[in-house]
Protein backbone atom coordinates (compact mmCIF):
# COMPACT_ATOMS: atom_id res chain seq x y z
CA UNK A 1 0.00 0.00 0.00
CA UNK A 2 1.55 3.40 -0.82
CA UNK A 3 1.96 6.25 1.99
CA UNK A 4 0.17 9.44 0.47
CA UNK A 5 1.05 12.87 1.02
CA UNK A 6 -2.09 15.60 2.11
CA UNK A 7 -2.15 16.63 -1.51
CA UNK A 8 -3.15 13.45 -2.70
CA UNK A 9 -5.23 12.94 -0.01
CA UNK A 10 -6.84 16.10 -0.64
CA UNK A 11 -8.18 14.70 -3.85
CA UNK A 12 -9.43 11.32 -2.92
CA UNK A 13 -13.05 11.25 -3.11
CA UNK A 14 -14.70 10.05 0.13
CA UNK A 15 -15.02 6.57 -0.52
CA UNK A 16 -11.28 6.17 -1.83
CA UNK A 17 -10.19 7.54 1.72
CA UNK A 18 -12.58 4.88 3.62
CA UNK A 19 -11.19 2.18 1.44
CA UNK A 20 -7.76 3.35 1.99
CA UNK A 21 -7.86 4.17 5.28
CA UNK A 22 -9.20 0.29 5.52
CA UNK A 23 -6.07 -1.41 3.60
CA UNK A 24 -3.96 1.25 5.84
CA UNK A 25 -4.94 -0.31 8.94
CA UNK A 26 -5.06 -3.62 7.26
CA UNK A 27 -1.36 -3.00 6.93
CA UNK A 28 -0.88 -2.12 10.17
CA UNK A 29 -1.86 -4.84 12.06
CA UNK A 30 -0.07 -7.30 9.60
CA UNK A 31 3.29 -5.05 10.73
CA UNK A 32 2.52 -5.10 14.24
CA UNK A 33 1.42 -8.97 14.59
CA UNK A 34 4.95 -9.52 13.04
CA UNK A 35 6.71 -7.69 15.60
CA UNK A 36 4.68 -9.06 18.52
CA UNK A 37 5.33 -12.42 17.20
CA UNK A 38 9.28 -11.66 17.94
CA UNK A 39 10.03 -11.10 14.55
CA UNK A 40 11.71 -8.14 12.61
CA UNK A 41 9.54 -6.09 10.54
CA UNK A 42 10.72 -5.81 6.91
CA UNK A 43 10.92 -2.47 7.08
CA UNK A 44 11.00 -0.81 10.82
CA UNK A 45 10.35 3.08 9.87
CA UNK A 46 6.83 1.45 7.49
CA UNK A 47 5.08 1.51 10.71
CA UNK A 48 5.11 4.91 11.56
CA UNK A 49 4.55 6.11 8.00
CA UNK A 50 1.90 3.79 8.02
CA UNK A 51 0.44 5.42 11.11
CA UNK A 52 0.79 9.20 10.07
CA UNK A 53 -0.97 8.06 6.91
CA UNK A 54 -4.04 6.76 8.71
CA UNK A 55 -3.90 10.08 10.55
CA UNK A 56 -3.58 12.53 7.59
CA UNK A 57 -6.71 10.51 5.69
CA UNK A 58 -8.89 10.99 9.00
CA UNK A 59 -7.64 14.60 9.01
CA UNK A 60 -9.08 15.26 5.72
CA UNK A 61 -12.29 13.29 6.77
CA UNK A 62 -13.27 15.25 9.48
CA UNK A 63 -12.16 18.47 7.19
CA UNK A 64 -14.70 17.38 5.02
CA UNK A 65 -17.11 16.70 7.67
CA UNK A 66 -17.05 20.28 9.34
CA UNK A 67 -17.31 22.00 6.00
CA UNK A 68 -20.63 20.01 5.26
CA UNK A 69 -22.03 20.39 8.68
CA UNK A 70 -21.12 24.22 8.57
CA UNK A 71 -22.65 25.15 5.51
Amino acid sequence: MAIYRAKEVAQMSDTELVENIDKLRNELIEQRGKVSAGGAPDNPGRIRLVRRTIARMMTEQNKRRQNIDSA
